[in-house]
């Protein structure tokens, strides 16, 4: 039984962003399953993916209705979305001009909204349950100076995540994952140099920085019949967090 339930057989899998980084990982986890998967970007993938792709700037309502209406007279329906595309270059919130906070804010929560509305009547047609996994951060749920308006933003995707679970209930599942810090083939930019991603991942109670294939998998599960009574939930999927600074500075001085 549980062979099958984690299989997507013929099951329609919108993946914003998809073309690289964790979006790849979770369009590649998907397909391994079974699924027929579409994602979406400005640009194409530079690389081959196993997905239908679409051009489309998630930040435009019109953009996203047109394709989500092209994959639904295409299959029909749609069973999952996973809102994935997002992210935020390191920007002091005092130097942040109104255009860029305004373009981070639309990516990270209009987005998803706009997918998720146009989405709705193509999901409600799918037979039985189908889910909405929203790809959120712990920039929501801690302090994130640099990047205030994607932590405000994702903070945001959280609270519209438990709106809509209770709005769209019970045909819909609506869910959040938190990601904690992934490395990806951006680390470097993201996370600085080798010494300091090493520094990283020792403040890291697990040991590492996660994969793509650990936020693919937890979609796995949010998608599949297990998870069939989770709704409205904000899932951290970060390696159990990091550790504290004081708790550092404590042990530096001696005191624990």
């Amino acid at each position: 039984m549980a062979e099958r339930r984690l299989r997507f057989d013929d099951k329609v899998v919108l993946v914003t962003g998809g073309s690289r980084g964790i979006g790849r990982d979770i369009v590649q986890a998907f397909a391994d399953v079974g699924a027929k998967v579409v994602t979406c970007g400005r640009n194409p993938p530079e690389e081959p993916i196993p997905a239908a792709f679409h051009a489309c700037d998630v930040r435009k309502a019109d953009q996203v209705q047109a394709m989500l209406d092209a994959i639904g007279a295409e299959h029909g329906h749609v069973d999952i979305v996973v809102n994935n595309a997002g992210g935020s270059p390191q920007v002091d919130a005092a130097k942040a001009s109104p255009r860029f906070s305004e373009s981070i804010i639309a990516l990270n929560l209009l987005a998803p909204l706009h997918v998720s509305r146009a989405a709705y009547d193509w999901l409600v047609k799918a037979p039985g349950q189908t889910s909405i996994i929203n790809i959120a951060s712990v920039s929501a749920i801690r302090p994130s100076p640099g990047t205030a308006a994607y932590a405000a933003a994702k903070t945001g995707l959280i609270g519209l995540t438990r709106s809509l679970a209770q709005e769209w209930a019970p045909k819909i599942r609506v869910n959040a994952i938190i990601a904690g810090l992934i490395g990806t083939e951006d680390a470097a930019a993201t996370y600085g140099s080798d010494d300091i991603q090493q520094a990283i991942i020792a403040n890291q109670p697990i040991g590492r920085l996660g994969t793509g294939e650990d936020i693919a998998s937890a979609c796995l599960f949010m998608a599949s019949d297990h998870a069939g009574y989770v709704n409205g939930a904000a899932w951290e999927v970060d390696g159990g967090g990091e550790v504290p600074p004081f708790f550092s500075i404590l042990k530096a001085n001696g005191l624990v």
